[in-house]
């Protein structure tokens, strides 16, 4: 089960990369961000995150990181991840709700 600070910390982010999406040109009043873009963009810095995190840690083991920096990169990489598995479990809700709906 998904609590709610991890619900609320997957919207976040999602909503932050929704208003980094690049408007459109031709209208960019009517214009909306593309899901798959969103999707992609939100995998794309989880990677990114959890990257950072393997990344200090290696640190931490040849001796040239901060215990306290290392630390923090796992946590927010573990906060990344939990907000996009949290998004995922929305998302195979909705799914599976949508097949439960009568033709």
């Amino acid at each position: 089960m998904t609590d709610a600070l991890t619900a609320a910390q997957a919207y976040g982010q999602i909503a932050k990369i929704a208003s980094n999406a690049p408007q459109s040109a031709a209208t960019p009043d009517l214009a909306k961000p593309d899901f798959g873009a969103l999707v992609q963009d939100a995998v794309a810095q989880t990677t990114n995150v959890v990257q950072a995190g393997e990344a200090a840690a290696a640190g931490v083991v040849a001796g040239d990181a901060n215990l306290v920096d290392v630390v923090t990169a796992i946590s927010a990489a573990e906060v990344s991840l939990e907000a996009a598995i949290a998004v995922r479990n929305r998302v195979i809700e909705a799914y599976q709700e949508i097949l439960r709906m009568p033709i």
